[in-house]
């Protein structure tokens, strides 16, 4: 690989890891207003607006109709199930804790690669999920003394929607091989659109948004997903999983700097310590961090 195209990987990975960051925050903006499935539904479609005429114009749409059972399933995982519960967990949570949730997704990757593939891991991998695991009690003893209500029930929210994320992307490698980068992007909102536009229509909110939570639905909608699959997927093609999942170390970092930035949100020693301690188990379990060797 040349030194031109390993900058392009670094930039683009520093530009997905600002866009996801920056979306739990534009998610703590609009879900007040919206509620958690009205809000993912229009970002997911106007996701999906914005890649079809790219997709159309580049490529074809045939390959995610010949794939469609798949590419619905990888839109529920991928993107519905996930977006809506971490949506909720904003109205209860900090952009910066939310996103250092959404950091253990690697982890589940693993553990679902595992149990699922088979997919041998080393001492060193095992101790990086249990380090992991570590990281996210930490992350929220504090906040387990008021049982699954509340802040409690968002974190819960928050670990399942990063545990869809595991499946979806062992789900991807498996059942949907071959098909391109946009060709997933695309399809996947398309068919998370179709799934949450019923239960879009049954919670639509009764009164009209602001036009600050609307510019926050077309931020999320556009650069923080339109665009940002499109970098994922690339990267995912060009770097493999174990690179492209790298991304995880920006996403908590831009969130808890765009929050506190914009929110005044308060970043704690207790986040600090958990996220750390969540990312060095993530980066041992998938290999990015080696003891020994070359990272």
């Amino acid at each position: 690989m040349s030194d031109s195209v390993k900058t392009l990987d670094i930039v683009e990975l520093l530009a997905l890891g600002a866009l996801w960051g920056t979306s739990f925050l534009f998610m703590r903006m609009a879900a007040p207003e919206f509620g958690a499935v009205s809000l993912v539904s229009l970002r997911v479609s106007i996701a999906a607006l914005f890649l079809l005429p790219i997709l159309l114009y580049t490529a074809s749409l045939k390959p995610v109709g010949a794939r469609a059972g798949n590419v619905l399933l990888m839109g529920f995982f991928n993107s519905a199930l996930p977006f809506t519960l971490f949506t909720y967990a904003t109205l209860f949570l900090t952009a910066g804790y939310t996103a250092v949730l959404n950091a253990t997704a690697p982890l589940f990757t693993a553990i679902v690669a595992f149990a699922w593939v088979g997919e041998r891991l080393s001492r060193v991998g095992i101790f990086g999920l249990l380090l992991g695991l570590v990281g996210v009690v930490v992350l929220v003893w504090d906040k387990l003394g008021g049982g699954l209500s509340g802040a409690g029930l968002a974190i819960a929210a928050g670990l399942a929607a990063a545990f869809s994320y595991g499946i979806a992307g062992n789900f991807a490698r498996i059942r949907l091989p071959g098909l391109g980068s946009l060709e997933l992007a695309t399809g996947s909102q398309i068919a998370a659109s179709l799934l949450l536009l019923p239960l879009c229509i049954a919670y639509w909110p009764a009164e009209m948004p602001s036009l600050r939570a609307w510019l926050a639905v077309l931020a999320l909608g556009i650069p923080c997903t339109g665009i940002a699959y499109i970098l994922f997927f690339r990267l995912l093609v060009r770097l493999g999983p174990a690179k492209a999942v790298t991304v995880t170390y920006i996403v908590p970092i831009s969130a808890m700097i765009a929050g506190a930035a914009v929110l005044d949100e308060v970043v704690t020693g207790r986040m600090l310590a958990g996220c750390g301690l969540i990312l060095l188990g993530t980066g041992l379990a998938t290999g990015v961090i080696r003891l020994g060797g070359r990272a």
